[in-house]
C-alpha cells in the first residue's frame, strides 16, 4: 500500500471515528459544545490528506490514480461531509435522544426536487474542490510531468457533473401532487 493510500484509509477511519465520538459526546454525555468542537475537527483530516499528497509529489513520486483519488476524496469530504454529518446526526438524535423522526421525502414533492438540486450543487462543490486541489498541486509542488498528469484528470469531473445533473435534478418531477 502506498503512503498516500494509507493516509486516505486513516483519514476515512478518522472521519467516521470523529463523527461517532462527536455524537456520543453530544447525546449520551450531553456535552453539545464539546461535540461541536469534535465534529468541527473533521476538516483537519482534509488538511492532513492534502499535505500527504503534496509531500509525496514533492519527493518525485510519479502521479498515480491514488493521487487523483485523494483529490476526489477531499472534494467529496468538503462537498458532502457537512450534509452527511447532518444526516447521521438526525438519525442518531431520533434513535437515542428522542429527536424527531427523519423526514422521508416523496419523489413527487417539491422538497424532493429541492433535495436533488441541493445534492447536485454539493456535487458541483465537490468537483470544484477536487479540480482546485489538482490544479493547486500541479502549480505548486508538481514537476511538469506530474502537473500534466494531475491536470489531465480535471475534465472527467465535468462529465461526472453532467451525468449527475441528468440523473438527478434535470428530470425530477417539478409539480407537487397538489398542483395536479
Amino acid at each position: 500500500m502506498s503512503f498516500v493510500a494509507a493516509v486516505i484509509v486513516v483519514c476515512e477511519i478518522g472521519f467516521w471515528a470523529l463523527i461517532a465520538i462527536g455524537l456520543v459526546v453530544r447525546y449520551p454525555l450531553k456535552r453539545r459544545r464539546e461535540a461541536g468542537w469534535i465534529l468541527a475537527a473533521v476538516p483537519v483530516l482534509d488538511v492532513v490528506l492534502i499535505a500527504a499528497v503534496a509531500v509525496d509529489l514533492s519527493q518525485g513520486t510519479p502521479v498515480g490514480s491514488i493521487h487523483h483519488l485523494a483529490a476526489y476524496y477531499l472534494g467529496f469530504s468538503i462537498g458532502f461531509g457537512p450534509a452527511l454529518i447532518r444526516w447521521v446526526d438526525v438519525r442518531v438524535a431520533h434513535r437515542f435522544a428522542g429527536g424527531p423522526a427523519p423526514v422521508k421525502l416523496t419523489k413527487d414533492s417539491q422538497e424532493y426536487r429541492r433535495y436533488l438540486w441541493d445534492d447536485w450543487f454539493r456535487a458541483v462543490a465537490a468537483c470544484g474542490v477536487a479540480a482546485a486541489v489538482l490544479a493547486g498541486l500541479a502549480f505548486t509542488v508538481a514537476s511538469d510531468e506530474q502537473a500534466s498528469a494531475l491536470l489531465g484528470t480535471i475534465p472527467p469531473l465535468g462529465i461526472i457533473l453532467g451525468i449527475w445533473f441528468l440523473a438527478g435534478p434535470a428530470f425530477a418531477p417539478s409539480r407537487t401532487t397538489a398542483d395536479r
